[in-house]
């Protein structure tokens, strides 16, 4: 099925904290979120990352089942998650996204604000699918392994949840000018993770070293 993790806890939660990549969600939770009371706020990043976790729950099981069953290898679901992680990552450089949740109407609700874009893709998005599959991979993962990945994954949001919570402060520090800078530079780090996620695939693919 492609690429294999190494069965180590420290290893596997810097991993999935990493491509969860919290940094560049703060700016999208700091948008979607703009002119909320912080009750508010923090029922915004509850929801998103509630939801987050079920996507991505869903994918750790039956992510690979689904894809064997429309025979689907995991190199081609690799070439199709970069690609859309690259047009994420190039929407954050050209400050689309942050357009975007900016012109979110003032009377939409907190689910809302919440699903897109942070939730999917901002928090469960190509990557972290794609890992989550890859971490559980039911030809060498048990399910006791399969367990430990998903409660890791649960810590990993629990930090995320902390660090949205600690997101006024950081706004306050940069202002709007510093938020959409560091948007637009996480944007080009998520850009260049999909170019290589792409030049990986393309080598399972057609068997290049």
């Amino acid at each position: 099925m492609g690429t294999q993790f190494n069965t180590n806890f420290v290893y596997e939660f810097v991993t999935l904290f990493v491509i969860l990549d919290p940094v560049a969600t703060v700016p999208i939770f700091l948008f979607a979120t703009a002119g909320l009371a912080r009750k508010d706020a923090l029922k915004v990043a509850g929801y998103a990352l509630g939801i987050a976790f079920l996507v991505l729950l869903f994918f750790i099981a039956g992510g690979q089942l689904l894809l064997e069953a429309l025979k689907i290898p995991m190199a081609s679901f690799q070439l199709a998650g970069s690609i859309v992680l690259l047009m994420f990552g190039l929407n954050m450089v050209l400050g689309e996204v942050s357009k975007e949740v900016a012109s979110t109407p003032a009377d939409a609700s907190l689910l809302d604000r919440a699903i897109y874009p942070l939730a999917v893709p901002g928090i469960a998005g190509a990557g972290a699918i794609l890992t989550v599959v890859l971490l559980t991979d039911n030809n060498v993962r048990s399910f006791a392994e399969q367990a430990l990945t998903t409660l890791e994954l649960a810590l990993c949001l629990i930090c995320l949840f902390c660090l949205y919570a600690a997101s006024s402060l950081i706004f306050r520090l940069l202002g709007r000018s510093g938020i959409e800078i560091i948007t637009r530079v996480f944007g080009l780090v998520l850009a260049s993770i999909a170019v290589n996620g792409l030049i990986t695939a393309i080598k399972l693919s057609f068997h290049l070293t």
